[in-house]
């Protein structure tokens, strides 16, 4: 058993992630060294007594990908090491989601690696939000919570009032795309495409629906180099789409992401902030909605032993606030630690 109360601490990935999630749950972030060495061996130190406690480790696996993880799996090994009770890894973004499968001869599945490796060091449960595919929480054998951005994003587009609405996603986000469909009340289109070799290129192949004078709106788990994101971008415009927005759960922009899409005509992206956003995108073309209070209130009841279903459903009143949460939060530093 652990003691009652929950701690939450961060590596380098994402700490302004860590911070507002924190922020919104009126606790103390806590205090950890997470460093590297010149001969780039990384050093993690505890700074505070977790014995027994139900800690919470705040980490996506984002850029620098390998570096961020070796920090998740050594501060995982220092957070067990330090007797704490329970320790969940957090992870906004999970990489190597895509290398899920063998798709092609003698290739590793390196989501299944890393799955095995967070188990290895310690993890007793894993917090997360939109796995590239579904299948990957099996590949654990502790539990997993896989959180969606998609009633937040769908708020956020819903309160735009656009008018003629047609959801757009690839077959591989249907399903949770046809959640994102059904909150609008659009109907939904798929375009079909193809991955050329390992080069993060792909041909796009169709479009399946009736988009022609109508609003799009394009859903996806993340916009990493954004290849895609233009292919799609480019049918929907041949197709007579009037005016197009991209929401992702994850902003990865890799390689020319960013050129890309400011060079798209793309009326507005629409990401969240489980990965930092790179200094030079451009604010205006590029909205980054808050994830810190949904973590916040998963973290909340993982803790208490409560339901984390709730937060998946579109009509909680609580999702709408989610949404917003950003625009109107407090500016008040954190309170004491919550006694649960």
């Amino acid at each position: 058993m652990y003691a009652d109360e929950f701690s939450i601490y961060a590596g380098n990935a994402n700490r302004a992630l860590a911070r507002e999630i924190c922020r919104y749950l009126k606790t103390p972030i806590g205090e950890v060294e997470v460093f590297q060495f010149a001969n780039e061996n990384i050093f993690v130190r505890v700074l505070e007594n977790v014995r027994e406690q139900d800690v919470f480790l705040v980490q996506p696996t984002s850029r620098p990908v390998n570096q961020s993880i070796m920090e998740l799996l050594i501060m995982i090994d220092a957070f067990k090491r330090a007797s704490a009770g329970r320790i969940t890894a957090v992870i906004p973004f999970y990489a190597y989601g895509r290398s899920d499968k063998k798709d092609q001869p003698r290739v590793p599945i390196t989501a299944r690696l890393i799955a095995d490796m967070l188990t290895v060091a310690g993890a007793d449960r894993v917090l997360t939000m939109d796995l590239h595919q579904g299948q990957i929480q099996g590949f654990f054998s502790i539990p997993v919570d896989e959180l969606t951005a998609v009633n937040i994003l769908s708020r956020y587009i819903l309160a735009k009032d656009l008018e003629d609405v047609v959801v757009v996603s690839e077959l591989g986000f249907a399903k949770r795309a046809r959640n994102f469909a059904e909150i609008l009340g659009a109907p939904l289109a798929i375009v079909e495409k193809r991955r050329l070799g390992n080069q993060d290129e792909t041909e796009l192949m169709n479009v399946i629906g009736e988009v022609g004078g109508k609003t799009a709106v394009i859903i996806d788990d993340e916009i990493d180099t954004a290849g895609s994101l233009i292919e799609a971008v480019n049918a929907l415009v041949a197709k007579g789409a009037r005016e197009i927005y991209a929401c992702a759960t994850h902003g990865v922009f890799s390689s020319r992401a960013l050129e890309r899409i400011s060079e798209a005509p793309i009326a507005e992206v629409i990401i969240t902030d489980t990965i930092p956003l790179p200094a030079a995108a451009d604010p205006e073309r590029i909205t980054v909605l808050p994830v810190a209070p949904l973590f916040g209130e998963a973290i909340r009841r993982i803790h208490r032993g409560e339901s984390v279903g709730a937060l998946f459903s579109s009509e909680v009143q609580l999702v709408e606030e989610m949404t917003f949460w950003g625009s109107h939060a407090e500016e008040d530093p954190p309170g004491p630690a919550v006694d649960d």
